[in-house]
């Protein structure tokens, strides 16, 4: 019996202490602002919090008053994303001497977190445009690098990443796509699908099969549109990211010159996965970004919206709900600069970082985006209020970018 008074005693303490320890969060939020707690410049040199302000005035200015409209016509922003270019987000972490902006990795988590504010669809696409410069950049001879980076890094063309197939996602080893080798062409045969800016990108970054079964049968090819042989898919009808078109990419007897290989034959499935690995901290940062403006939104409509007699911000069950969003939030920034910082180190726990923080930080990030449209009741369902769009466009982050490569790498290791 004294046992069983004591565990009674134990979880009554602490269920006391998880609200009291709310309740603290909550009264810090108060005091000092929700915008100071979870203020993304917090641990930033001057020179980042610099370019930060410039990503969150462009994404105000540029881009969160066109966000419904982006999404609502589905029109894809190029000279909103030129304009971005101009401030050096075309090829962020693209190398000066090819046009380049030459940031770290974490510099590039806290521009793209920013960016995302004010459109996640537009921010994720180009994130994914960036992956690819970034790969013909660090993987391209230097006549490649001259021919295709430039144009890139100014946004006066556009990339895709084509490694997704019809039959094969995460088992991204497992591709179709063939590339015969006839005299100084490569003749491909196969096709892609969910390819962001498929049919209306200009360079298309291609992992395709040259020769055995298995990830070391796959080379990097990059295919130029207008190239015979190469046509796209009908244009898909998404739940989220309705600013970029996606479509399947579609080769048949698609002739591509062997001098445009990205390194050796067989290393392809190897440049796939470091571009992944930076991909995967781009688009938990676009996540971070929706996050932190729906904690905002939520706290906006907590203050203004009355039920009862009272605003929404007096309900203790709210200031809770507010405080664990504000936690989360903070949380997932922190593990996803770690793995931004380890990636741009070498570090042995990249890898392992990388996967943890695209695993975690979509989860948390689409978990608060969801609460905060909770919290707006009824209005959170409608199309006039924003918070409705960061949910539907972070939903995919969830899937894309290898859901279950993090699985897969815990997997080898405990084998």
């Amino acid at each position: 019996m004294a046992a069983a008074m004591a565990l009674v005693r134990g979880v009554r303490f602490g269920s006391y202490s998880i609200g009291r320890s709310r309740s603290l969060i909550f009264n810090s939020l108060q005091r000092r602002g929700i915008a100071a707690c979870v203020d993304p410049s917090i641990g930033l040199t001057d020179e980042q919090k610099e370019f930060q302000k410039v990503a969150f005035d462009f994404a105000a200015n540029e881009m969160a008053p066109h966000m419904a409209e982006w999404d609502q016509k589905e029109i894809f922003p190029v000279e909103a994303m030129r304009k971005a270019a101009q401030l050096g987000f075309g090829g962020i972490y693209v190398n000066p001497d090819v046009g380049g902006s030459g940031l770290s990795r974490l510099d590039t988590s806290i521009i793209f977190e920013a960016l995302s504010t004010g459109c996640v669809s537009t921010t994720a696409y180009i994130s994914i445009h960036n992956m690819c410069a970034w790969m013909i950049d660090t993987f391209g001879n230097n006549e490649q690098r001259e021919k295709f980076c430039p144009d890139l890094c100014s946004m006066q063309k556009f990339a895709s990443y084509c490694l997704t197939e019809p039959g094969s996602g995460s088992d991204a080893a497992s591709l179709l796509t063939s590339a015969k080798l006839q005299g100084d062409h490569y003749i491909l045969n196969g096709s892609k699908a969910f390819i962001s800016g498929g049919g209306d990108t200009d360079v298309y970054v291609v992992m395709c099969r040259t020769g055995e079964k298995g990830p070391k049968g796959i080379s990097c090819v990059v295919v130029e549109k207008g190239t015979a042989g190469l046509s796209f898919g009908k244009k898909e009808k998404k739940v989220g990211w309705n600013s970029q078109p996606t479509r399947a990419v579609i080769f048949e007897d698609c002739a591509v010159p062997v001098t445009n290989r990205l390194g050796a034959e067989g290393e392809g499935f190897s440049i796939a996965m470091k571009g992944l690995n930076g991909g995967r901290i781009n688009i938990a940062s676009c996540s971070l970004g929706a996050a932190h403006a729906s904690v905002l939104l939520a706290r906006d409509h907590m203050c203004v919206r009355k039920q009862f007699g009272e605003t929404l911000s007096n309900s203790q069950f709210l200031q809770f709900k507010l405080a664990e969003m504000a936690t989360k939030l903070v949380a997932s920034r922190l593990l996803v600069r770690q793995a931004a910082v380890a990636l741009q180190e070498g570090r042995p726990d990249a890898v392992s970082l990388c996967s943890m923080a695209k695993l975690f930080v979509t989860d948390e990030c689409f978990a608060i985006c969801n609460q905060a449209l909770q919290i707006h009741g009824g209005y959170g369902y409608l199309k006039d209020y924003a918070v409705q769009q960061y949910v539907r466009d972070i939903r995919v982050h969830q899937i894309l970018e290898g859901n279950d490569f993090f699985s897969s790498w815990f997997s080898s290791k405990i084998s």
